[in-house]
């Protein structure tokens, strides 16, 4: 019988979210032949800990679910002893790109991706805190339903269990690498404000996102597309389709990756304080031309208060800052990704993270000039907005240089990540998650 994990990394409260997560997985495991185990990695404070502990204690027993609450002790514990029998040269350097200190989007879910190995999981399904499940006439429409329908399968044996295929013959018989689907709701990126504020703004602010090479046009257009996801419409009934997925159809809050294709060859950017971090696999199964199912079992998208408050704010537009600077790196990989096609892929049909590392490195050399017009235009875009904007634009000079040293750094620290990643994944496959009582090694 196969396993599975499905996984909630928190900093947030979010009792609520972790008994949904049950049900899902109880919906999982009487419905398919597998196991699940349900991984909650928890980075709260002591009280906030304590309240999804009881949260996860009150899930109704299952005989194929088995829960895990970690917080960042136990996390640290277990990553130690991976990164000291992975063979890397820098082990302390790993343990910190796989738990910084710092929020790390990517971080968080390469930690599941390493436990997840060491449970002997084939497959990862990703869900978030600050989301939920739609529900049509009470039922709740889960999303691993489709996920695990085809994860991991030939794309031939997936047609059956699809709505419909548009997906090349010649990629018949590679294996469906990941399966997923958007939101509904709020914006995935929090800047709902700057639109209803100032829509000239908002286009300026956003379209920084873009290749600076790219026409007003283009721009435009992705301005217009850009964090809205599957837009507000609720569930009616069911659709899925075997593809070639577009990245910008499918959200990290609700997406599952096989571990074999991809998740065990490649790790996510560890970059700290940077959203959008975490996409990265997205664009590599579009880019290699591996299978993918895009579902509408949208998840509901919503706001916490704290990035709105007064440290919250500042926190948050500076991810957002760093978002919009990784993209000169992002851009460059994601180019030469598209260009390279299947040779991304290793003869079973698996991405070669060698490739990838190398991209990776090859754009910590780009020209920094993008990035300084792309600070220009968001220190003025937030000046006409005023307030706690032209704030944010004060604190954002004083920290311009560092800023666009870590966009460079950070694509570094993920090709060295990249290089050392089946290291990892291998020795997670070798390590207990936690050491029996008495154990110390």
């Amino acid at each position: 019988m196969r396993s599975v994990c499905l996984t909630l990394p928190t900093n947030r409260p979010c009792p609520d979210t972790i008994a949904a997560l049950g049900e899902e997985a109880a919906y999982a495991a009487d419905h398919f032949d597998i196991d699940v185990h349900l991984l909650v990695l928890d980075s709260c404070p002591p009280s906030v800990h304590a309240a999804h502990a009881e949260a996860v204690r009150r899930l109704p027993a299952h005989p194929r679910i088995t829960p895990h609450h970690l917080d960042e002790a136990a996390q640290r514990d277990f990553l130690e002893r991976v990164t000291a029998h992975s063979g890397s040269a820098k082990p302390d350097l790993l343990l910190d790109l796989m738990l910084p200190d710092g929020l790390s989007y990517g971080a968080c879910t390469n930690r599941a991706f390493l436990i997840a190995a060491a449970l002997g999981c084939e497959s990862v399904h990703r869900r978030d805190s600050d989301s939920r499940y739609q529900s049509v006439d009470g039922r709740t429409v889960f999303p691993v339903h489709h996920e695990l329908l085809s994860i991991g399968a030939r794309a031939a044996d997936a047609v059956p269990v699809v709505t419909e295929s548009t997906l090349p013959a010649a990629l018949a018989d590679r294996r469906v690498a990941m399966v997923g689907s958007s939101f509904v709701g709020e914006l995935s990126v929090d800047v709902a404000e700057i639109r209803d504020a100032d829509p000239g703004v908002y286009h300026d602010v956003v379209s920084l996102w873009a290749p600076g090479h790219w026409s007003a046009e283009r721009k435009r257009e992705l301005v217009e597309e850009s964090f809205h996801g599957a837009g507000t419409a609720s569930f009616v009934a069911d659709h899925s389709l075997l593809t070639l997925v577009d990245p910008m159809r499918v959200d990290m809050c609700n997406i599952a990756f096989h571990g074999d294709s991809v998740s065990e060859r490649v790790p996510l950017p560890p970059a700290r304080d940077t959203i959008g971090s975490d996409y990265f696999l997205i664009h590599l199964v579009h880019d290699a031309g591996l299978p993918g199912v895009l579902h509408n079992r949208n998840i509901v998208n919503y706001h916490t208060g704290e990035r709105r408050t007064g440290p919250g704010f500042l926190a948050y537009q500076t991810r957002f800052a760093k978002f919009l600077l990784s993209m000169l790196h992002f851009h460059f990989v994601y180019d030469r990704m598209a260009e390279a096609g299947d040779t991304l892929l290793d003869r079973h049909g698996r991405a070669r993270p060698a490739a990838v590392a190398a991209l990776a490195r090859r754009s910590t050399g780009l020209d920094p000039a993008e990035n300084v017009r792309r600070l220009d235009t968001l220190d003025t875009a937030y000046r006409r907005l005023g307030g706690r904007y032209a704030d944010f634009a004060d604190l954002l000079a004083t920290r311009r240089e560092r800023l666009l040293d870590e966009a460079r750094g950070d694509m570094a620290d993920f090709a060295l990540l990249t290089e050392a990643w089946e290291g990892l994944v291998g020795a997670a496959k070798a390590t207990p998650l936690a050491l029996p009582p008495g154990r110390t090694g």
